[in-house]
Formats: C-alpha cells, sequence, structure tokens
C-alpha cells in the first residue's frame, strides 16, 4: 500500500479531526488514510486554530490561503495603487480594463472580494459602484400595481428602433430613493448617449413626479424627446399626462426591471456618492450637479 504525497482533501481532513478527536495516535491517523505520519503531524500543526483547535474547514481555508500566490494586483504595488485611485474616482472595474489594456475586469472583481473574505474587512466593498459585499442577484418577487395602470402600454408595443440605441430621444426613468422621509431624485437617462439627469422631488406621489418629468423633458426638441420607459411603480400613474407632448410612454413587463438597465445600472453608480443613508438637505444645487456631471464625464467603452 503505497503513500501518496497531494494535498490534503475536505474529507481526509475531516476524516483527520474525527480520529484526532477520537484520541487516535498520528501514526495510527497516516495509516488509515494510507499518508505518512509526518503528513499528518504538519496538516495538525499548520492548520489548527489556537482556539478552535483542528477544525476541517478551518484547515481547509489556512491550506488554500498559503498555496495562494496571490492576483497582479497583490504583486505590482504601482499597478494596484492605479487601480485603487480609479474605482475611489468612481470609475467601474470593466473602466478601468478598457482604458488601461494591462488587467481583466474579473481579475479586479476578485481582487476586492477576495480582501473582503481574507480580512472580513467590509469596508472594500465601497470601491465598488453598487458597494455589494456579495456577488450576485438578489431574488424575490411582490405584488404589481401593472395591472390597474392607467393608459400602460407593454415594452413589447415599444418600437424596435429604440431597442437598437441608434437614435437619440429615447428615456428610461426611475427614483432614486434614500433613507430620510420624503426624499427623493428622479432619474433620466437616455439609451443612446448614456445622459443622465437628475431631479429633485418634494414627494414621491404621482403628480409631483409627471411634473418633474415635463420640466425635464419638454425644453428639448422634439426629436430630442420621444420615449420614456417606466417600471411598474405608481409614482409613475400619470406618464400620459407626457403624451399630449409627443412623448411615448412604455411599461416593463412587471418585475422586470432589467429591462430597462440603463437607468438601473446608472442609480446604483450613483450610490458610490449618494448612498441611501444621505441626506439630501446637506447637498447643496452646486454639489448635485457636479455628482451628476462627474459621472456623465466617466468613459464609456460602449461610446468609443
Amino acid at each position: 500500500m503505497g503513500q501518496r504525497y497531494g494535498q490534503f482533501k475536505v474529507e481526509e481532513r475531516i476524516e483527520i479531526a474525527r480520529l484526532s478527536a477520537a484520541g487516535v495516535s498520528i501514526r495510527q491517523i497516516a495509516a488509515a488514510l494510507d499518508r505518512a505520519p509526518s503528513s499528518v503531524s504538519r496538516e495538525l500543526k499548520r492548520n489548527s486554530g489556537s482556539t478552535v483547535g483542528y477544525k476541517p474547514s478551518y484547515a481547509d481555508q489556512q491550506a488554500k490561503a498559503r498555496r495562494w500566490s496571490g492576483s497582479r494586483l497583490e504583486r505590482d504595488d504601482e499597478l494596484r495603487a492605479l487601480v485603487l485611485g480609479q474605482l475611489a474616482i468612481g470609475w467601474s472595474p470593466e473602466q478601468i480594463a478598457g482604458r488601461s489594456g494591462r488587467i481583466g475586469t474579473e481579475t479586479i472583481y476578485r481582487f476586492i472580494y477576495a480582501q473582503i473574505a481574507r480580512h472580513n474587512d467590509f469596508s472594500w466593498r465601497r470601491y465598488l459602484a453598487r458597494a455589494k459585499f456579495k456577488r450576485g442577484r438578489r431574488s424575490g418577487r411582490g405584488g404589481s400595481p401593472a395591472l390597474h395602470m392607467s393608459h400602460r402600454v407593454g415594452l413589447s408595443e415599444r418600437p424596435a428602433e429604440v431597442d437598437q440605441r441608434s437614435s437619440a430621444g429615447h428615456w428610461e426613468a426611475d427614483l432614486m430613493a434614500f433613507a430620510r422621509y420624503g426624499q427623493n431624485i428622479l432619474m433620466l437617462h437616455e439609451r443612446m448617449s448614456r445622459i443622465l439627469v437628475g431631479s429633485r422631488l418634494p414627494s414621491k406621489q404621482a403628480e409631483p413626479v409627471a411634473r418633474a418629468l415635463r420640466a425635464a423633458l419638454e425644453p428639448l426638441p422634439q426629436s430630442l424627446r420621444q420615449t420614456v420607459t417606466f417600471d411598474n411603480g405608481t409614482e409613475f400613474a400619470r406618464h400620459y399626462t407626457l403624451n399630449p407632448t409627443g412623448i411615448a410612454t412604455y411599461f416593463c413587463d412587471p418585475h422586470a426591471p432589467w429591462q430597462k438597465g440603463g437607468i438601473e445600472n446608472a442609480i446604483g453608480r450613483m450610490r458610490r456618492f449618494l448612498p441611501r443613508k444621505t441626506d439630501l438637505a446637506s447637498i447643496d444645487d452646486k454639489l448635485f450637479i457636479e455628482l451628476i456631471a462627474a459621472y456623465n464625464n466617466t468613459p464609456r467603452k460602449c461610446l468609443d
């Protein structure tokens, strides 16, 4: 029966933990696993915690951490400083990767999430536009007011040319809400140019929202205000007041806000500068305009 010299697997670490807790000697454990006694001894010594002792999951994590040589950002101080500096001013990993040509998007994401996992330091998530501490999508569905929306026209009836982003004048709208009661911003995102327009709201009731929409869009030439796409929030219930001005209005399918992904992404990125806990009363008009301008002037791969 020959001995093996590869890395310990999780199953083997479980067996080591069980036998060790039962008082079995190192030589007996090694024989049961067909391993060298020195390997088992080294495993117990290296991967045991000072307080928890030898636990399979902890031992596996410790072994992987030692084997990891670090990402490129771990090894290259100059590149890491460049990337973190650009993340700090609001650039996304994709923008950085596209402009620098020296590093991939996924490498940046993995580096940030590795720091969170290894150091349990959730402040690293602030380097990302949406500041999510865990990758993936949230799920969950509730009721939708779509069936009760007056004059509602579904996205399936929107002209196909809007999907192609080949002509200007097609907008997406949504509210950017904040923790303090009554504080909301109406955000409008133009699909072709990716221009973002923001307007503070006195409330999120349908009539003030409709007034803000008209105030933002009516001054534009007709060619630049052709359609607006909404989700099914009741704050857009008076959308039809835009129709007499020549603006057609359309709604996403219930529970499908991703169908207006441009505005969803824009609001997510603006959360870097205006997190939900922000008190809008502390943001004067000059700063508000500067924040919108900072978003509008970040480089876009899609516009190159």
